[in-house]
């Protein structure tokens, strides 16, 4: 098929099954373009659990698609992709964290949403990228155990001084492969350009930039602020609805290394057989789920 009779097909078929589309800001642009909503993962999945849809399509990674779960059970979450993960969120296990915990009894544990539905309930509380300073700030314990990005966990110590932040030896390996000669040479060739950073950045990188946040914060930035050029430390995907709001302004990749394979698998091809066939649905433990989302309520309860 065309990519016209693709489109047509995923659309009947989304009608038919009653199903939503969501996708990542780091999803290919075709498939961003078909969503019904795109956004960070948590978004999508508050969005999921806020809708009467009967199925979901989450065009994402694994641990998205589980969040979505973990707040809509009664839903079907469809991942059209099953191989698509997250190397980061595999980086620890439950037994992992269970370990980390008898070594540091008293510690709160603030889990990052990266990661998996066991490790999640492990965890005291959940963060996003864009809350995690706030989240650690609120807690009551002296003692943080932050899994399992050490790049944001060192942002947030940096933040919060005055915690003692424990870190796990995780990170995204798309963000944690530049290099600080790429940041400074792309600043070379666009002096008068504003550098965006992700926090799952090395510090040392996140120490150059004018702005640091999460995907959606550096898209509202970039559209609030009267600046023309912007350097975007984040995956490229992101470029599609930076440059769609922006057409007035430009934007430069910071590393060509940005790229998540795993983002880049879902195909509109993988969408409209994930609705053709109601493949592949994600399954949840139920006692797993029930303590993976008080984590999750936790959070927002306490930002």
């Amino acid at each position: 098929m065309d990519k016209n009779e693709l489109i047509k097909n995923i659309l009947e078929l989304k009608k038919k099954r009653n199903a939503v589309i969501v996708a990542h800001n780091y999803q290919m642009d075709d498939v961003q373009e078909i969503a019904d909503v795109v956004g960070d993962s948590f978004a999508l999945s508050k969005f999921c659990a806020s809708n009467n849809y009967d199925v979901v399509v989450f065009c994402g990674v694994h641990f998205m698609a589980e969040s979505a779960k973990i707040l809509s059970p009664e839903k079907t979450v469809l991942l059209p992709e099953r191989d698509a993960g997250c190397p980061m969120a595999d980086m620890i296990t439950a037994k992992d964290l269970r370990e980390k915990k008898a070594q540091h009894p008293g510690a709160a544990v603030v889990c990052y949403i990266n990661s998996s539905a066991e490790v999640k309930a492990e965890s005291d509380v959940c963060c996003t990228s864009s809350n995690a300073i706030n989240v650690v700030r609120a807690l009551k314990e002296k003692d943080i155990i932050f899994v399992p990005d050490q790049n944001l966990g060192s942002y947030v110590a940096k933040m919060v001084p005055e915690k003692n932040i424990i870190l796990w030896n995780g990170f995204c390996i798309t963000h944690h492969r530049i290099k600080i000669d790429e940041v400074k040479e792309i600043k070379k060739h666009y002096p008068d350009a504003e550098i965006l950073i992700h926090p799952e950045c090395k510090p040392e990188l996140v120490e150059l930039a004018d702005f640091v946040g999460s995907t959606k914060q550096i898209i509202d930035h970039a559209a609030q602020s009267d600046r023309k050029e912007f350097i975007i430390g984040t995956e490229m995907g992101v470029l599609y609805k930076l440059k769609k709001d922006n057409p007035d302004k430009k934007f430069y990749l910071m590393s060509q290394g940005l790229i998540c394979t795993n983002m880049k698998k879902t195909t509109l091809n993988s969408v409209y057989e994930a609705l053709r066939d109601m493949k592949y649905e994600v399954k949840l433990d139920e006692e797993i789920r029930i303590k993976a989302k008080r984590a999750l309520d936790r959070m927002l309860e306490v930002v």
